[in-house]
């Protein structure tokens, strides 16, 4: 996978939307319950018990989502002693949960440290953009949109599921869309592991084209070992719809400037960034 770190491609406007986003996500990251030990790898049983009650209250889950089976009984946060040992505490639920919400929190909520900043980063470099081109409003309706579509998307593919569906990717992945319609030539600055990290200056359609091919390939089961446990269906819906929300804009779209120079090796590296 190359790593993005930079795009060419200047905006006119402060993307505050964006960095608002990635805000409240670093903010909900650090104060979700539970989430600093099993970060860590040194999470105790309660811990783990408090981060299960609290994702089965916000996290979106495609039964949910579907069928409107919410569950008669949910881990409550609490840990106790049973005859099979320590174990976390289930009981009925103390709040109403509104399974339409649920798809809005699941946006703000990450399983790690590497789901949090790999989606930021993508965010960072990619969204200030669309931002600009969209407007603050619209793009962060555009974004919410995308996150749903993501959602509800993956929801109809696994409509029995019970496991929570959290992160910002289908969102994320909806941004990417509409910059391979708007930008498609803009030029992006990637790091590509090749034995060491090689600096390259590819065209946006080459890298969000690769991204994207990525995700059809995981989606399938097919060179990963955790396709169970990522939403890649939830990715590729979100990436078409906003490639679909943003294709109205492609006429009036001003195109990137023209980057100069080699596109990769040493002399290919930004002068500012």
């Amino acid at each position: 996978m190359v790593i993005p770190v930079h795009d060419v491609n200047p905006v006119r406007r402060t993307p505050w939307v964006t960095y608002a986003l990635i805000a409240a996500n670093v903010f909900v990251f650090l104060s979700t319950p539970g989430i600093a030990g099993s970060v860590a790898g040194e999470s105790s049983l309660a811990q783990t018990c408090q981060l299960h009650a609290f994702l089965d209250q916000y996290a979106a889950v495609p039964r949910e989502l579907i069928h409107g089976q919410l569950p008669g009984v949910v881990p409550t946060g609490e840990v106790a002693v049973g005859p099979r040992g320590p174990g976390c505490v289930i009981g009925p639920p103390d709040y109403d949960k509104s399974p339409a919400l649920s798809v809005f929190t699941a946006l703000f909520l990450h399983g790690g440290w590497l789901h949090l900043l790999g989606n930021m980063l993508f965010l960072l470099i990619f969204g200030n953009n669309i931002e600009d081109r969209m407007g603050h409003v619209r793009y962060f309706v555009f974004y919410v949109v995308c996150g749903y579509a993501a959602s509800y998307g993956f929801a109809f593919l696994n409509a029995d599921s019970a496991d929570p569906l959290i992160g910002a990717s289908g969102a994320i992945a909806g941004v990417l869309g509409a910059y391979l319609v708007l930008y498609p030539k803009a030029r992006v600055w990637v790091l590509v592991p090749f034995l060491i990290f090689l600096p390259l200056r590819l065209p946006a359609w080459l890298v969000l084209g690769f991204w994207f091919g990525l995700q059809a390939v995981y989606s399938s089961g097919e060179g990963v070992s955790d396709a169970g446990t990522v939403a890649y269906a939830a990715h590729i819906v979100g990436f078409l719809a906003g490639m679909a929300i943003a294709w109205p804009l492609k006429p009036g779209t001003p195109p990137p400037p023209e980057p100069r120079g080699l596109l990769f090796g040493r002399r290919a590296r930004p002068h500012t960034w």
